[in-house]
C-alpha cells in the first residue's frame, strides 16, 4: 500500500489489507450504483473566494452554447446544435473540442455563472450540480471523487503580467479515501498536482463536524486546505494563488451520482435530495466523453492570444472530464509533476497553512515574516531560495 512520504511511511497501515484497482466481486463491498451515506456525511464542502468571478456550472447547460471539432478544425457532424446526451454518442478520439459558438472572451453568463452563489443558509448551487464518482478499491476501500465544474479557468498572474494559463472548462476534484466507512485521507486538486492530507488533522465545519473544509482559490479554482497566498511552481512566490473564506458550497445538496468499476458507469440507485433521485438518465452517458471541455488552444495570430516566456501562453486548450483523472489510482495522487522523479505522494500529517496578511497558521513557508529589520528577512529568504528549502523540508515531514 502506497501512503508513503518520501523518508519514512506511516506504520498504523502495516496490517491493514491491499488496495486494488480493479477487485474482483468477491473482494467489493458496494454494489452497482449503490453510493453509501458516510460518503456524503464525509464529503468536503468548499468555501468559494469571496470575489470569485467564475462561479460553479451545470454541464447540462454549458454544452448548448458549443459545437465539437477535430484537431483540424472540422466540425464533428451533428453537434452544431449540441446538447449533453449527444457527448456520450461522440466518436471515442482524445483530440475532441467543446469548441464556442460565441465569444467567451465577452464574459457571457454561461461563462461566469454569475447567478451560481451557496445558498447562504444550506450552501446549495441549485443551478449547478457537482458530480460524485465512487470506486470500490476491495478489501474495505472506497474512493469517493467529488468533481466540481467551473466554465471558465482564469489564470494567474506573473511578476504583474497576465493572466496565463485562462482555459475555457474546469474541472477540479476531491478524493475522500474510506476504509471500511471511515475516513482516511483526502485528496484535493491544484493546477495538475495537488496535495494529500489525513482526514483527520483537517479543519471541519462547525455545524457538520464531519464535513472537512476546502477552499477554491480565485480565478484558478485550485483547492487548499487553508486561506491566503499559496505559491506554487515558481520560486519567491512569483506564481500564487490567493484563498480566503468566501461563500460555503455544499455539493452535497445537488449532485450527479455515479459508480464505476473501470469500465462501466453506474447510475446512482439514491439521491440524499429527493427531487434529483434519477436525475443522471437526463444527462445520458456524458461521462464517457474523453474529449476537451473548451476550446483548443487560441492560435498566435489570435488577437486574443498572448505569449511570455515565464507565464507562458494566456489561453491553452480546456481540459478533459472526470473519467480522465486517474479514478483507478492505488496512491491518492492523482499524477505527478515533472521535477517528481521518484513519483512521491506526500501524505502530509500537518495542515499547510497559506502564507502572506490572510493566513491563518504557522508553517515553515511563512516562517521569516516577522523578521526585522527588513534587509534581515530578505537575506534569509534569499539564502533558502525563496521558500524553496522549507519546500523540501516540507515534502520529508508533511
Amino acid at each position: 500500500m502506497k501512503i508513503e512520504n518520501i523518508l519514512r511511511s506511516p506504520t498504523h497501515f502495516k496490517n491493514l489489507p491491499p488496495i486494488i484497482s480493479l477487485p474482483k466481486k468477491n473482494q467489493k463491498t458496494l454494489m452497482d450504483g449503490e453510493i453509501p451515506h458516510y460518503v456524503i456525511d464525509y464529503a468536503p464542502l468548499v468555501h468559494l473566494y469571496s470575489e470569485e468571478r467564475y462561479l460553479p456550472y451545470d454541464i447540462k447547460k454549458f454544452v448548448t452554447n458549443f459545437h465539437v471539432e477535430y484537431e483540424n478544425g472540422t466540425t464533428v457532424p451533428g453537434t452544431e446544435d449540441m446538447d449533453i446526451k449527444k457527448l456520450g454518442k461522440l466518436p471515442d478520439e482524445r483530440e475532441l473540442f467543446l469548441t464556442s459558438d460565441t465569444d467567451f472572451d465577452a464574459d457571457p453568463e454561461w461563462i461566469t455563472g454569475l447567478k451560481n452563489k451557496p445558498n447562504l443558509i444550506n450552501g446549495e448551487i441549485k443551478d449547478a450540480p457537482a458530480t460524485l464518482i465512487v470506486v470500490d478499491k476491495g478489501n474495505g476501500w472506497v474512493d469517493a471523487y467529488w468533481f466540481y465544474f467551473y466554465s471558465f479557468n482564469l489564470g494567474p498572474f506573473v511578476m504583474g503580467s497576465g493572466p496565463y494559463g485562462n482555459h475555457v472548462g474546469d474541472w477540479e476534484h476531491s478524493l475522500v479515501r474510506f476504509y471500511n466507512g471511515q475516513p482516511v485521507i483526502v485528496w484535493i486538486s491544484a493546477h495538475g498536482g495537488g496535495g494529500a492530507y489525513y482526514y483527520h488533522n483537517l479543519e471541519k465545519y462547525s455545524l457538520q463536524p464531519t464535513h472537512p473544509i476546502i477552499f477554491s482559490a480565485r480565478g484558478t479554482h485550485a483547492n487548499y486546505v487553508s486561506v491566503g497566498q499559496h505559491p506554487h511552481d515558481l520560486p519567491y512566490g512569483i506564481l500564487s494563488d490567493f484563498t480566503d473564506r468566501g461563500p460555503l458550497w455544499n455539493p452535497t445538496k445537488n449532485y450527479l451520482g455515479y459508480t464505476f468499476d473501470g469500465k462501466n458507469i453506474y447510475h446512482a440507485q439514491n439521491n440524499t435530495n429527493a427531487k434529483h433521485v434519477g436525475r443522471e438518465k437526463e444527462y445520458g452517458n456524458w461521462l464517457s466523453f474523453t474529449g476537451h471541455w473548451g476550446d483548443k488552444q487560441l492560435p498566435d495570430n489570435d488577437p486574443r492570444q498572448r505569449y511570455f516566456f515565464i507565464g507562458g501562453y494566456k489561453y491553452i486548450s480546456g481540459p478533459r472530464g472526470p473519467l480522465m483523472k486517474n479514478l483507478l489510482r492505488l496512491k491518492p495522487c492523482e499524477r505527478h509533476k515533472w521535477w517528481n522523479f521518484w513519483a512521491g505522494c506526500n501524505v502530509r500529517e500537518n495542515i499547510k497553512w497559506g502564507i502572506g496578511i490572510e493566513s491563518e497558521g504557522y508553517n515553515c513557508g511563512n516562517m521569516f515574516v516577522g523578521i526585522k529589520p527588513k534587509w534581515l528577512r530578505r537575506t534569509l529568504q534569499r539564502v533558502t531560495f525563496g521558500g524553496g528549502l522549507c519546500y523540501i523540508v516540507d515534502l520529508i515531514y508533511g
